[in-house]
């Protein structure tokens, strides 16, 4: 089977995963688009059962380099860093 074809399976971040803020220019946030780091504390919620997407109920703080981002990301404003 072509790689393409073997389905996306989306997890929530953990402690440690390298990941982005990938927000739109309008977001409140937009100042930290495009920020790497490591998540560093994951915060769980019911917002998942009330919109039926289970990983709308995770929150993130990153760390990057230079400073631990004191904001909680929405699973939907992270993409993964490759590695």
């Amino acid at each position: 089977m072509a790689w393409w074809l073997i389905p996306f399976v989306r997890r929530n971040y953990q402690p440690g995963d390298e990941v982005q803020v990938y927000v739109s220019k309008t977001d409140p946030d937009s100042e930290h688009h495009g920020k790497g780091g490591t998540s560093k504390d994951v915060l769980q919620d019911n917002l998942g059962d009330e919109t039926g997407r289970e990983l709308d109920s995770y929150s993130y703080r990153i760390e990057t380099d230079s400073e631990e981002i004191d904001i909680w990301f929405r699973h939907r404003d992270l993409v993964p860093v490759s590695q």
